[in-house]
């Protein structure tokens, strides 16, 4: 798995805005779109594209277009809808697919809730968006989900990440034989007893969207 850390002063100047608790929840989303276009433009570094003739004002050329099958963009409900308007924003023409997945605040384990993704996802490239990489259980389960429906093509998108959930991500993943990318804003430095990465932000789908 390739880990790449979006080392940018405008990434670093979202995120200490997103990390304050003082922060509300309309700035916070604002914030969070504005961050995820900024790594949506890491992410899509290797996205497939193939030939394609025009003719400008002044002479044909060759250009590029992105290739067929058109990659898909998988929300993890639901704080991961708060990345996706950020992500298609760069990426308009990609299809978007949901997967909902939550984790046991008991057992720190992943359980699936909500399927919306194509069956076959043969030939397809996926770029996975979930805001926070902490255990990795909900992240890990989420791409051996897409790999067994044929993806050949992972990018997960966090805004945050833990060194733990790095860790539990490559060794659930070691052996899959499908090229992983973590495209992530920041490494912080641990996970707490409740799972929580510190510094981190809290809860993204509580600051997000409220308590509910």
């Amino acid at each position: 798995m390739r880990v790449h850390v979006a080392n940018h002063p405008l990434i670093a100047h979202k995120l200490t805005y997103l990390r304050d608790k003082r922060t509300d929840s309309p700035t916070f989303r604002r914030l969070a779109e504005e961050l995820v276009t900024l790594l949506a433009y890491e992410a899509t570094r290797e996205v497939r594209v193939e030939p394609f003739e025009i003719e400008t004002p002044v002479a044909p050329t060759t250009g590029i277009k992105l290739s067929s099958p058109k990659p898909l963009v998988v929300p993890i409900l639901r704080a991961g809808l708060g990345m996706l308007e950020g992500m298609v924003r760069l990426l308009p023409s990609a299809e978007v697919g949901f997967l909902g997945m939550m984790r046991d605040e008991e057992t720190l384990q992943a359980i699936t809730y909500a399927n919306r993704l194509p069956d076959d996802l043969s030939g397809r490239q996926c770029y996975v968006l979930d805001p926070m990489l902490a255990t990795g259980g909900t992240l890990a389960m989420s791409l051996k989900y897409l790999v067994e429906r044929g993806a050949d093509d992972i990018t997960a998108v966090t805004l945050l990440s833990a060194p733990e959930g790095i860790k539990a991500l490559e060794a659930e993943m070691d052996g899959m034989h499908v090229p992983i990318t973590l495209v992530t804003g920041a490494i912080d430095d641990h996970l707490n007893e409740k799972g929580y990465i510190v510094p981190g932000l809290g809860d993204a789908g509580d600051r997000l969207y409220g308590v509910v």
